[in-house]
């Protein structure tokens, strides 16, 4: 594999033989001015390894059997991104880029690097120069073979590789992903609000989410799908065909009681090997609590008052909010015992939200 050409065919073989369904190469030099463009603060490849000659962008897809919006419609069920369903794909692709980057160094010589969903790289920006999709409006990759539903990895390399020609932008005059965001997270096309993106708000977020969001967020309790699903190019998307990404069957239509009821353990239990995990029990009870809210569901309001006595303020508080929404007069009885003997500031916030009208964030 002396030939660069050849090597990159070889690659391509190699990524197909370990499940990947796409792969690109591009030079680490490809995205110049991709990080104005973009808004966004993640280095030149060469920066993060200064040796990099080359970088093989691969792709494996993750489509979701049926629609995954359809769940929204089941209001007392929790909506869990089409991708957090099955096993972490990080802990899936990384396994597999490192046995191509093994792979690659002992029969071609170099050294090499592997990347999943890692900060310092550009990952959608180079992909799209690999040409393996465009960054659409939503400003994820849009694939004319896979539409939406793409995990990426990168695997760098000290090696010369022929690299692809880069793919063009489809999206044409369609804003469909835009018009759809519950939260009007984008301000314009390929510009992301992270602050007013649910994926972020549930996930990434630590506090508590902002009031005037909340209601806006339905049953979504980890990630959003909105943007990617109405995509028009997932007319020809297919079901992703790695086991280990499959839906499990517990985690597509979860009960928010039920998952209202999870203790630490109870939540390490449920989502072992998921990425849901590692948002953490606290977290992902305070985005149930925010969906039981929504339900419009008086007999949640039972779950909501129980949480009123978790441990964690986070928890509580968006347990006030909740039961301000499904039984205002229940949670007005109990003022005057709980009200004051809270302790938390941000909790004193939210039952001063709830029963005195403040509407701060």
């Amino acid at each position: 594999m002396s030939d660069p050409a050849e090597r990159r065919r070889a690659i391509r073989e190699l990524a197909h033989a370990h499940g990947f369904d796409i792969a690109g190469i591009v030079r680490p030099d490809a995205i110049a001015g991709a990080e104005t463009r973009l808004a966004r603060r993640r280095g030149d490849p060469r920066a993060l390894w200064p040796e990099v000659r080359s970088i093989v962008m691969l792709g494996l897809n993750y489509g979701p059997e049926g629609d995954p919006l359809a769940i929204l419609q089941a209001r007392g069920r929790g909506a869990i991104s089409a991708y957090a369903q099955g096993e972490d794909y990080h802990e899936v692709i990384k396994s597999k880029l490192e046995r191509i980057a093994r792979t690659l160094v002992e029969t071609a010589g170099g050294e090499a690097k592997v990347f999943v969903d890692t900060a310092a790289v550009m990952e959608k920006p180079l992909a799209a120069a690999a040409g393996l999709g465009w960054q659409g409006k939503h400003t994820n990759l849009v694939s004319l073979e896979f539409g939406s539903w793409l995990f990426l990895g990168a695997v760098f390399t000290t090696l010369d590789v022929e690299p692809d020609a880069p793919e063009s932008d489809h999206c044409g005059s369609c804003r469909a992903c835009l018009d759809v965001c519950p939260t009007a997270a984008f301000p314009a096309p390929y510009r992301l609000d992270a602050r007013r993106c649910i994926s972020y708000l549930t996930i990434e977020h630590k506090g508590p989410i902002p009031r005037e969001l909340r209601p806006l967020m339905g049953n979504r309790i980890f990630g959003c799908d909105d943007c990617l699903a109405v995509c028009p190019w997932n007319k020809f998307a297919k079901t992703g065909r790695e086991a280990k990404l499959a839906a499990r069957e517990a985690l597509r239509a979860p009960r928010l009681d039920d998952l209202a009821r999870l203790d630490d353990s109870a939540f390490r239990a449920l989502f072992a090997k998921s990425p849901v995990k590692r948002t953490g029990r606290i977290r992902f009870v305070r985005n149930v609590l925010i969906a039981i809210g929504n339900s419009g569901d008086p007999a949640l309001a039972a779950e909501a008052e129980i949480l009123l006595d978790d441990a964690a303020p986070l928890v509580r508080g968006a347990a006030v909010w909740a039961l301000s929404r499904l039984a205002p007069a229940r949670l007005c009885a109990l003022a005057a015992q709980r009200r004051e003997a809270e302790k938390d500031g941000s909790v004193q916030a939210e039952w001063a939200a709830a029963l005195d009208g403040d509407t701060s964030p």
